[in-house]
């Protein structure tokens, strides 16, 4: 397969005014100027964000204890071909009973695109992976999974969900926006910024699709 040369941008913009998991004002972006032309040569800015804020990768320390960290990230995990499943009549929990119906390779990276996409606020109920689709896609070997939701997992006291993904290898991407993007094949380019120590980091991700 040979890749279009289209590129399809499927990151949140970062901004202060932007949609935050579950509107907590400490997960919000502050963006200050430090410089400017008034009294400098220079514009500069700061920004002050948490890992988890809009689109972001999910290393297994995030919930795993001792687990890997950004340090430990080969660039060919989040440079990869990867597939679009699109779950948009979904509602709730993705499932195993969900996934069975979808092709799904063995040692893709897999993206779940569902009715998250279409809205630009935060949704309390917004759809998530349950914790049997969770177990699918692990059984499967897949080496990825992302959503477009600012959170994969929803109401799991235990967290299942990112237990079963992190603890397995599997990384996560959380916060894409998917609702320009068809189910198919595309190549995914999600790096992180490279952070030594870090269980999480924003990404700027887009697909490009194959012919």
């Amino acid at each position: 397969m040979k890749l279009t040369g289209e590129i399809i941008d499927i990151s949140m913009e970062i901004s202060e005014d932007m949609m935050v998991y579950k509107n907590r004002e400490e997960n919000r972006p502050s963006i200050r100027i430090t410089r400017d032309f008034e009294k400098s040569t220079a514009f500069e800015t700061e920004v002050t964000m948490g890992m988890h804020t809009g689109t972001h990768l999910d290393m297994p320390l995030h919930m795993i204890p001792e687990g890997e960290t950004l340090d430990n990230l080969q660039l060919k995990q989040v440079v990869t071909p990867c597939r679009v499943l699109d779950l948009t009549e979904v509602e709730g929990g993705i499932s195993d009973q969900d996934l069975k119906n979808k092709e799904i390779p063995e040692g893709k990276f897999i993206l779940l695109k569902t009715r998250n996409s279409d809205q630009d606020f935060f949704d309390f109920s917004f759809v998530y992976l349950a914790a049997s689709g969770a177990v699918w896609l692990n059984n499967l070997g897949v080496t990825g999974v992302g959503i477009d939701a600012l959170g994969i997992e929803r109401d799991q006291p235990e967290r299942e969900t990112h237990k079963t993904l992190l603890g397995n290898g599997i990384l996560i991407i959380e916060g894409l926006r998917l609702s320009e993007v068809v189910e198919g094949e595309y190549l995914l380019v999600a790096a992180p910024l490279k952070i030594k120590g870090a269980e999480a980091a924003p990404v700027r991700a887009f697909l490009m699709p194959f012919a």
